[in-house]
């Protein structure tokens, strides 16, 4: 018998000595479900190898690296350099006597192949289409988002080395560096997932890093009204005003649905209008046959090559568009869209991280400053107000459901401030058993004032609609 079956035996025997671990034990006390829970909800899909058969996987892995020279794998087609470890791995295995059964040792080598070809550990997160986020905190630590919520997952990496390796993966696979003099960066995956990473000295406890998952199902309006993100007598207005060409400014917090929301509002823009979008990280899946997708670009080693959001938006006026969809304004390439808006590129959208609509063009007023143009306040916020149209505030409410919470419409100017009126709001009633956030999404019983502009364009919108129940 070989030294590694002896040493797997060994541990076999150890781990009958203590209370056996099984996955779905894992899965309750690791990820902390409970079982009412599991029944709301699917369970995570993940196996864990026990540590006998992390072991062997060890010993196999070393083996791989002594009989393959993995410098090589990016010279051949991924599915051939795939095969060809499984062949090695099956072949070392069967070499080496190992005790396990059939479907263990298939467990070992898919877990190989993710550590060569993919990001190890990360892999079965990923192919898991109920995560919408997943956050690396070191390497023992990893949390997962589902449903709006956040759970900790059984997922490890073998030390910060390991976690490194993974990271310096998925940069340089885009051409990008992360190192202690470049400590952060951002990144995207192969699927479109948008990537964030900060390793030490910035983070204290071993590199950091976050996955916001790229949706691969496109939601639509009716899927948002199925779920309950937005009342069905409300679709067809947003349907309406996007048609209109109107200027939207979609507002709200992180992991709101901002971008979710963008994409569906973007599909309703008509197929024979050339669309621009502009983004840090392409996220929008849009599906019209005329979109010009622009991405901007970091810095490189040198700190040159650098092309920012401003400049992408700057040569966007020169592309013809009929429409400018930013992902989201943050700096001085707002006033390059604000100017946008007022000069012939109606129906533009963007989004904003802020906590109300009001919030929301303060926001873009103090965005603006940044360009270091000094404008007069009320000149400023007049041309903020005849720029936006409509300002939508969704928000993520404590029991993991996203909604559109408000909608208004930027009405004018009254002396130096901007004036809005509410359209429909959503009115909390507390809190059920189950902790979901009991409301009604309800009408003001104001008429807006774009509602002569879409009937101009022959878009009818009911005045029922409007009113309150």
């Amino acid at each position: 018998m070989s030294l590694l079956s002896e040493r797997l035996n060994e541990l076999r025997g150890q781990a009958t000595q203590e209370e056996p671990v099984t996955d779905t034990d894992i899965m309750e006390d690791e990820c902390g479900e409970k079982k009412s829970q599991k029944k709301a909800k699917p369970a995570l899909n993940i196996t864990l190898l026990s540590p006998a058969e992390a072991e062997c996987k060890e010993q196999i892995y070393k083996e791989l690296l002594k009989v393959m020279d993995l410098s090589l794998i990016d010279s051949l087609e991924e599915k051939e350099a795939r095969r060809q470890i499984r062949e090695i791995c099956a072949h070392l295995m069967s070499e080496s006597d190992v005790p396990l059964s059939a479907i263990t040792r298939e467990r070992i080598v898919d877990q190989i192949e993710n550590e060569i070809m993919g990001l190890g550990p990360l892999e079965p997160l990923l192919t898991d289409s109920t995560i919408s986020d997943i956050l690396v905190n070191g390497c023992n630590t990893v949390y997962v988002e589902r449903f709006g919520k956040l759970e900790h997952c059984p997922v490890k990496f073998t030390s910060n080395t390991h976690l490194l390796n993974i990271i310096d993966r998925i940069v340089s696979s885009v051409g990008r560096h992360i190192d202690e003099a470049s400590p952060m960066v951002d990144a995207r995956l192969q699927d479109g997932s948008r990537v964030n990473v900060i390793i030490p000295p910035l983070a204290l406890d071993g590199p950091q890093m976050s996955i916001r998952r790229f949706a691969v199902e496109l939601l639509n309006m009716d899927n948002l009204v199925e779920l309950g993100s937005v009342p069905a007598q409300v679709a067809p207005i947003l349907k309406g005003i996007v048609k209109a060409r109107l200027n939207i400014l979609i507002s709200g917090g992180t992991g709101s649905g901002k971008t979710t929301m963008l994409n569906i509002l973007s599909g309703f823009i008509p197929e024979d209008e050339r669309i621009v979008t502009i983004e840090d990280s392409a996220e929008l899946q849009l599906q019209q046959p005329h979109v010009v997708r622009l991405e901007t670009r970091p810095p490189n080693i040198e700190n040159k090559g650098e092309v920012t959001q401003r400049e992408l938006v700057k040569n966007s006026l020169r592309m013809r568009p009929d429409r400018i969809v930013l992902g989201e304004v943050r700096g001085g390439e707002t006033l390059d869209m604000l100017q946008a808006m007022n000069t012939g590129h109606d129906g533009s959208l963007t989004t904003i991280h802020a906590n109300s609509a009001r919030d929301a063009l303060g926001r873009v007023e103090n965005m603006v400053s940044m360009t270091g143009i000094n404008f007069p306040t009320k000149a400023l916020r007049s041309q903020i107000a005849s720029a936006i149209d409509v300002v939508l505030q969704v928000g993520r409410l404590e029991d993991g459901r996203r909604r559109l919470l408000s909608i208004q419409e930027v009405n004018g100017m009254e002396g130096d401030i901007i004036t809005m009126s509410e359209l429909f709001h959503f009115q909390r009633h507390g809190l059920d058993e189950d902790g979901n956030v009991l409301g009604d999404f309800k009408a003001t019983g104001v008429v807006p004032y774009f509602h002569q502009t879409l009937a101009q364009k022959g878009i009818d919108l009911p005045l029922a609609l409007f009113e309150p129940e």
